[in-house]
């Protein structure tokens, strides 16, 4: 299970372990090391394996190096819609989006382990959601995001009535980079979501990114 957030965000500072990082959409060799350097640095705290068209056998041997990298350094590991996965690859838990399964099915399958939704700009799926025992509430694209190019845009206000009204933690994502995250914590956001500011930052190599958000 997520643990609960107790400490309070005091106006602009995020909370040490606050960012939700994701993968590249290609693991190649050097990503293991940059990876093992981006955890050090003791700011994150889940890290998401999204992968496209890839093969579940590719996926599981990825998985297996990943993982020795996120238990050495206490960070959870999550796998994006596959929660089949999950125990093969001894992951913390699965991200699933509006069209990835039941979610009724996923939450029965993953006992105690994390389920995360993806709720787009929506208090309904918020709702839907919390109803179906999530573990955290996910919505964006907040900005535009090469990630996610064609996402459902989010807006401030999905924050700020979430902060009123669940009690879950509740993860940003889309187009997150170190400048316009701060009007996301400050509107109720627990956990920033980064992928290509990390992984594909024409000025900056992984380790240095990761350390815009100390």
């Amino acid at each position: 299970m997520v643990r609960k957030i107790r400490e309070r965000v005091c106006g602009l500072k995020p909370l040490r372990r606050s960012l939700y990082l994701i993968s590249p959409n290609k693991i190649n060799q050097n990503f293991y090391n940059s990876l093992d350097k981006v955890l050090s640095f003791n700011n994150v705290n889940f890290f998401q394996l999204r992968l496209k068209n890839v093969s579940q056998k590719k996926i599981i041997n990825i998985s297996k190096k990943i993982r020795r990298i996120t238990v050495k350094h206490k960070v959870k590991f999550i796998i994006n819609d596959n929660y089949t996965l999950v125990s093969k690859i001894k992951a913390n838990g699965c991200h699933m989006g509006q069209q990835d399964g039941s979610f009724k099915i996923v939450r029965k399958k993953l006992k105690g382990k994390i389920l995360g939704i993806t709720c787009h700009n929506s208090k309904v799926l918020a709702n839907k959601a919390i109803d179906h025992n999530a573990d955290y509430i996910a919505f964006g694209s907040f900005f535009r995001s090469r990630l996610k190019p064609d996402a459902k845009k989010a807006n401030l206000n999905i924050l700020k009535w979430a902060k009123k009204n669940i009690k879950k933690p509740i993860v940003v994502i889309g187009g997150i980079n170190n400048i316009n995250y701060k009007r996301l914590i400050k509107a109720g956001a627990k956990y920033i979501a980064l992928s290509s500011f990390i992984w594909d930052n024409p000025k900056l190599k992984p380790e240095q990114a990761i350390r815009k958000f100390k």
